[in-house]
């Protein structure tokens, strides 16, 4: 049995995920629902809109921030703007974002067909773990050499949710698979522009593009997502068999990590472990960061000139940390704040180096002080955290994004499991 023929069975199968992964597919929920609303200010979400205003059509979803769109535009729009702060959460089995890809699609979809609350939420995971199941098969090649997995696998993950809302039957299911493979794509050369959250946003359109392609008759090469010039195959896929043992029973998507720092995720271990020192910027005299060579690439820009841009940079963010700005307040990261004097200063003491040694979610961080003195710190995001610390530390975000009482509504919303369209009404707001 080919990859297509697993993520059909998948994506139209019973729903067996225990209650443990379905509350952290609620928490995601949340999490994306208070960074979208957060970001829906940002000028990219004002493009956003405006395309969409321009283009019209029949308004079967929400949009966030107002107005209405057909399902395939509100899922570009939507899953743009959701990405627009860089704040959502992230899988590290394959590098992406599971949510801004998924509930967009699924949203626009389950708000169109008046499903309830439920069939979204279990859509939503179903589509996620796809994606995280996809990306991992990819393998970390296709990620390497330039391509956005979030957009990417993200594109799959999309599809299975869509076409899951819709009822596709197994044969319309394969198509729409066949379809997605020809349609996604991302780049990471986009990485600190407003691109990359558009990105996003082509994940989710394209998975609702390609199922309801599917349902209305459009044929489609079945198995391109793996077959002979089949999507992995030009798209440097690895070919990770395994990555698809135990879909189905084992859930992926229980370990994913929510962001409690505004900024790309692959800077959040080296900030961990910063917040275990204790010593004053003018007493800094260098800043050594270890960090898994993936990194090097995505996260390591040494001196910014935009906030956007601080978000990818070990040396800007640490600057920031020693100097007292809050790394998890979206103000924190602006224009303005790479221009300081202090924190150039500071961030131009900072060495970053690749180490094999060091894992993809880990960092290793050494202080020298003037006084000689070095200070030594690590920290691993892969340490297990338990529900009810991230689900505090989920409901201190949404509160310090949208204040105490939206994010208590969101929440409600979510623990309710309240038909889509109430979401989508919240998200309008």
């Amino acid at each position: 049995m080919g990859i297509s023929d697993k993520l059909v069975a998948f994506a139209l199968g019973d729903c067996r995920a225990p209650e443990a992964v379905r509350a952290v597919a609620r928490l995601s929920l949340i999490d994306w629902m208070a960074v979208a609303i957060a970001g829906k200010s940002e000028p990219v979400a004002a493009v956003m809109r405006a395309f969409a205003g321009e283009e019209g059509g029949t308004g079967q979803a929400g949009l966030i921030g107002g107005g209405r769109a057909p399902m395939r535009m509100a899922a570009l729009v939507n899953g743009t703007v959701s990405h627009a702060l860089d704040y959502d959460d992230t899988h590290f089995g394959h590098i992406g974002h599971p949510s801004v890809g998924v509930i967009p699609a699924a949203l626009a979809v389950a708000e169109q067909d008046a499903a309830g609350g439920a069939a979204l939420q279990e859509a939503a995971l179903i589509g996620m773990e796809a994606s995280i199941r996809f990306g991992e098969w990819l393998g970390r090649a296709h990620y390497q050499v330039g391509f956005h997995q979030t957009a990417t696998a993200g594109a799959v993950g999309a599809c299975v949710a869509a076409g899951r809302l819709l009822k596709l039957k197994p044969d319309q299911m394969a198509t729409a698979l066949g379809l997605v493979a020809t349609r996604a794509s991302g780049l990471k050369s986009q990485f600190g522009t407003s691109a990359k959250p558009f990105n996003a946003g082509l994940s989710a359109s394209n998975g609702v593009e390609a199922a309801q392609m599917a349902r209305l008759g459009m044929e489609a090469r079945l198995g391109a997502l793996e077959g002979p010039l089949g999507f992995g195959p030009t798209h440097h896929g690895e070919a990770v068999e395994e990555a698809f043992d135990g879909i189905g029973e084992a859930w992926r998507f229980e370990t994913v990590s929510h962001k409690f720092h505004a900024c790309c995720h692959g800077l959040h271990a080296v900030l961990e472990a910063a917040a275990g020192l204790d010593v004053a910027p003018d007493a800094i005299a260098a800043v050594r960061v270890e960090t898994h060579p993936r990194w090097m690439s995505v996260c390591n820009q040494a001196a910014p000139e935009t906030g956007l841009g601080a978000k990818f940079s070990y040396s800007t963010v640490l600057a920031m940390h020693f100097l007292g700005h809050d790394t998890a307040r979206l103000e924190s990261y602006s224009d303005g704040l790479c221009g300081d004097a202090h924190v150039r200063a500071l961030r131009g003491r900072v060495e970053v180096s690749a180490n094999e040694d060091v894992g993809e979610m880990q960092a290793r961080l050494a202080v020298e002080t003037r006084a000689g003195e070095v200070l030594h710190a690590f920290h691993d995001l892969d340490v297990p955290m338990a529900l009810k610390d991230r689900r505090a530390k989920i409901a201190a975000k949404a509160a310090a994004l949208l204040g105490t009482t939206r994010a208590q509504r969101i929440e409600t919303l979510v623990e309710t499991r309240a038909a889509p369209r109430e979401l989508a009404a919240e998200l309008a707001v």
